[in-house]
C-alpha cells in the first residue's frame, strides 16, 4: 500500500527545549519489544443522522447542513473527516506496524470504541463513514472471515482500559512547549505510554475530562491540526526506540 510509505523521518524540531517537564526514568533496561503506546482520539464526531430516503449516514457539516439548522446544531462541529484522518495516520504508523499500538475513540455523544491495530480503515471518507454507521448501529465490526474483532463499541470510561503504572500524556497548543524528539527521548522506558490527542474541530483536550493526564503537552507554537500532531509524536517515538 503506497499510503503507508510515509516520511516519519522528516520531524521538524522546534527550538524551545527548555524547562520540559517530562518525567524521566533512568532505568533503560526494558526492550523496545516490551513497550506499548495506547493512543485515545478524543470529542470525535461520530454521529449518525436519517435521511430523507430513510437511510443512515454519518452526520457532516458538507452533507446535513439543513438538518443541523432544523435542530440548531452548529455545522462546523460536524467534522467526522477529522477522526478518519487521525486513525488512519495511527494505524499507518510504523509504531502499530510493529505491534506496539491500542487505539481508543471517544466520541463528543459518548460512545467509546476500540480498535483492533490489524484493522484496514477505508481510504475514503465515503466507505469510512458508511463503517462508522453500520459500527455505532452494531456495535461490532468482524473481519470478513468472521474470526477477529476489528471494531467494538466498549464500556466507558476509557481509563478502565489503561495499564496498571502507564504515564498519560495530553496534547494541547495550551501545553508545555516540547519539541516531538525531546519529548520522546525523555518518556519512561518501563511504562505503558497513553497519548489523548482532540479530535475536535475546534477546542482543546482538557485534563478535567481526563483525570489520569500527567502533562499537557504542546509540541509546536502554532496551533496544528489533529493528524499533523500524531505523525510528529508517533514518528519521534519511532525513531527513540
Amino acid at each position: 500500500n503506497s499510503d503507508s510509505k510515509k516520511s516519519e523521518d522528516t520531524i521538524v524540531e522546534i527550538e524551545q527545549d527548555k524547562n520540559i517537564k517530562v518525567n524521566n526514568n533512568d532505568n533503560n533496561t526494558s526492550n523496545s519489544s516490551n513497550k506499548e503506546v495506547i493512543i485515545i482520539f478524543d470529542k470525535a464526531s461520530l454521529e449518525t443522522v436519517k435521511t430523507k430516503s430513510g437511510s443512515y449516514e454519518l452526520l457532516n457539516c458538507d452533507d446535513h447542513v439543513n438538518i443541523m439548522k432544523k435542530f440548531d446544531k452548529d455545522p462546523q462541529m460536524y467534522r467526522p473527516d477529522i477522526i478518519h484522518q487521525e486513525i488512519m495516520a495511527a494505524l499507518d504508523s510504523p509504531l502499530n506496524k510493529s505491534g506496539h499500538m491500542k487505539i481508543y475513540v471517544h466520541t463528543e455523544a459518548n460512545v467509546l470504541i476500540e480498535i483492533n491495530p490489524k484493522t484496514r480503515i477505508p481510504r475514503t471518507y465515503k466507505r469510512f463513514s458508511g463503517l462508522m454507521v453500520q459500527l455505532l448501529h452494531r456495535l461490532k465490526i468482524r473481519s470478513a472471515d468472521g474470526n477477529d474483532m476489528l471494531l467494538r463499541v466498549v464500556k466507558n470510561p476509557v481509563s478502565g482500559y489503561l495499564p496498571a503504572g502507564s504515564r498519560s500524556y495530553g496534547f494541547s497548543h495550551k501545553g508545555s512547549l516540547f519539541s516531538p524528539t525531546h519529548f520522546a527521548s525523555n518518556l519512561p522506558d518501563n511504562a505503558p505510554i497513553v497519548l489523548v490527542f482532540g479530535a475536535m474541530a475546534s477546542g482543546s483536550i482538557d485534563v478535567a475530562d481526563h483525570p489520569y493526564i500527567e502533562q499537557l503537552v504542546s509540541i509546536s507554537e502554532y496551533p496544528l491540526s489533529g493528524v499533523v500532531a500524531v505523525n510528529r509524536i508517533l514518528g519521534a517515538i519511532e525513531n527513540h526506540w
